[in-house]
């Protein structure tokens, strides 16, 4: 008799986290609703919605609580005197601010329609079902004040004033409580109405969404989830909607389709058919068809291909501009990951470009599919030490490949080791030692060889002694940084804008006076910037250049938009017509009024010079690395 392998009993939907870190949240993000507020508009609409039903829900359950409907629970303490009073104009400016959101959604819906926000159905029906429980709750009173007349009407001012306008039917005691009576359980009749669409609406998210917020997955900025045990698992990223987590399901129902990611999405903003919300739409209808309603003899919908376009899941940069807009802590990166761990390791369906990276990966241990001996000659051109397995230094510097085989990014590779020099750092490098950190192959799905390059980098790193990891490449930063630590790489990561900067406050680095006249703009890398929250260190180097002049892009640091390299784009195939550095371009010239962009990664640096070059704009608009704009002020 053989024995049988226990299933696996699957992850508790809430992380394992603090108690106390779960009632911040919860008090942060869904109470004070701080990201819903970062937009003044429809912030100020939902907050009037939120609040004003949270007020009239709280105080209905305190008025039905004087009656004996709930035995034992009952409340004694049901406001008096000056307390009643203020409990009846508070209940009354809770309508209110219900009557307002509902009007300012309605304005925003027919009249400033913005592009990204879809309206369908249940929009309307819960619009309408709010304004009209709230007005037949105004109705109501009034028509209570009219028959009783009290002298504290004052304090129910809405209440009173529709007993003012009632006042014109010269109806008799008998029938105002009539009217009272048919008024009043309408209220009752429609507010259990709307508490019985809840389920079936866009409503659920009254419930779906702060459960989100609590439940969502506790990784490290910048990180992806992992494939634990990837060589003896059977389900390597998502085919079907069945085959997510539980916690990505409840993200999928969560989403109210407010267009928020697709506002600040740069794939959508240039032209792509390609939508982060539609992505999430996507995934919930084929959840309900798949999951929910499904009959007998139905069969899953099949995504890349199905559900989505081929093309779709690889039009994202991963940016994270949208993990940043979503009020309820959405994620559309990490599914997108998942329909391309599914395509790239399971049925191999990949693009073109696509299949040749992750081939020159494979074979030659980097995207550029260039041999080892062309990595960073600059380094022995220089004398810069290369570590040996035992050997220590205080900096180790990981030249990653876009400055090890990129002929543009070698020269601002080439500015940096000049600069250390001149510091008197000490500071060593791998040599042929140093493997690709693995970060493209993730971001295009290949799981295995990420984890087997990072696995291998971790050794490599754990055989030699340093203090710090330097590093020039803002997403090897974040992977060195945010992801190597799953894999036993615990290790001081921080990036050349970092140790620049601080080898300038010490003193070791004194640039000098800028003459040149130029104005320069810097670009907030994604993974540098909104992932890693870098944004004063680059703008205090290039600040300490005097006379330098600086202007800030429109969108810039958390807000920033993205050079279109990153998601692994850096090696596909995109139509001219829709290329994200071609917008990006359009900002620093037309809008900034910038001659030189300055960048903090290399992928920014190659991006942002192709779109130069093929724009045919050399002479107008120039692009530079941080570490060259410090050299050439303080190594003329």
């Amino acid at each position: 008799m053989t024995a049988e392998a226990l299933p696996t009993p699957a992850a508790p939907l809430i992380p394992r986290v603090s108690r106390r870190r779960l009632t911040g949240d919860f008090l942060l993000h869904v109470v004070l609703q701080d990201r819903v507020l970062k937009r003044a508009y429809p912030g100020i609409m939902h907050l009037l919605l939120f609040v004003g039903v949270t007020i009239q829900v709280l105080g209905t359950i305190v008025n039905l609580l004087q009656y004996p409907l709930f035995v034992p629970f009952t409340i004694d303490f049901f406001p008096r005197g000056a307390a009643y009073l203020g409990f009846e104009l508070v209940m009354d400016l809770a309508g209110v601010a219900i009557l307002l959101g509902v009007l300012m959604a309605v304005f925003r819906r027919l009249v400033l329609r913005p592009s990204y926000l879809p309206s369908r159905w249940d929009d309307w029906v819960a619009l309408g079902l709010l304004f009209l429980i709230t007005l037949l709750g105004f109705v109501s009173e009034g028509i209570r004040l009219m028959g009783v007349n009290p002298a504290w009407s004052a304090y129910s001012p809405v209440g009173a004033a529709f007993a003012g306008a009632l006042q014109g039917l010269a109806l008799t005691p008998a029938g105002i409580n009539t009217l009272h009576q048919v008024v009043f359980w309408s209220h009752v009749v429609t507010s259990l109405a709307l508490v019985a669409l809840i389920p079936f609406t866009k409503m659920r998210h009254l419930i779906t969404g702060p459960l989100n917020i609590l439940a969502r997955p506790r990784l490290q900025s910048g990180e992806l989830g992992t494939i634990e045990n990837i060589e003896e698992t059977e389900q390597l990223g998502a085919g079907k909607v069945a085959e997510f987590p539980t916690q990505a399901l409840l993200s999928f129902d969560a989403c109210v389709q407010c267009g928020r990611c697709e506002s600040v999405c740069p794939a959508t903003a240039s032209g792509m058919p390609f939508s982060p919300r539609q992505i999430l739409a996507g995934l919930a209808t084929t959840l309900r068809t798949d999951l929910v309603t499904a009959g007998g003899g139905h069969s899953p919908a099949t995504l890349v291909g199905g559900t989505f376009t081929k093309e779709m899941a690889w039009m994202c940069t991963t940016c994270g501009a949208c993990l940043r807009a979503c009020p309820l802590f959405v994620d559309p990166v990490s599914p997108i990951v998942e329909l391309r761990r599914y395509v790239t390791m399971t049925t191999g369906d990949v693009p073109g470009s696509v299949g040749e990276a992750l081939t020159q990966m494979e074979r030659r241990g980097n995207p550029w599919g260039l041999p080892k001996e062309n990595h960073a000659p600059w380094a022995t051109e220089l004398g810069v030490r290369t570590l040996q397995p035992g050997e220590a230094t205080d900096v180790l510097l990981f030249i990653g490949c876009a400055y090890g085989y990129d002929a543009r990014s070698q020269k601002a590779g080439r500015d940096l080791a000049l600069l250390l020099q001149k510091a008197g750092v000490d500071f060593a490098v791998l040599g042929s030692a140093e493997g690709c950190c693995g970060e493209t192959a993730r971001r295009l799905g290949h799981e295995y060889l990420f984890q087997t390059m990072a696995k291998q980098n971790i050794e490599t790193l754990h055989g030699v002694r340093f203090n710090r990891i330097l590093t020039a490449c803002a997403h090897c930063y974040n992977t060195l940084r945010n992801e190597y630590p799953h894999f036993g790489g615990q290790f001081e990561v921080v990036h050349h804008t970092e140790l620049l900067a601080e080898l300038i406050d010490q003193g070791t680095l004194q640039p000098g006076p800028d003459s040149g006249g130029k104005t320069y703009a810097f670009h907030d890398s994604c993974y540098l910037g909104r992932y890693n929250e870098i944004y004063q260190q680059p703008r205090a180097v290039m600040g300490s250049v005097a006379g330098l002049k600086s202007v800030e892009l429109p969108r810039r640091m958390e807000n920033g938009f993205c050079c279109g390299g990153g998601g692994g784009q850096m090696w596909m195939e995109t139509d001219p017509n829709t290329r994200i550095n071609h917008r990006r371009l359009e900002e620093v010239v037309d809008q900034a009024g910038a001659d030189v962009v300055v960048t903090a990664c290399p992928y920014c640096l190659i991006m942002m010079d192709d779109a130069i070059r093929s724009k045919g704009v050399t002479d107008a608009v120039g692009v530079v690395d941080l570490a060259e704009i410090l050299k050439e002020h303080t190594l003329p």
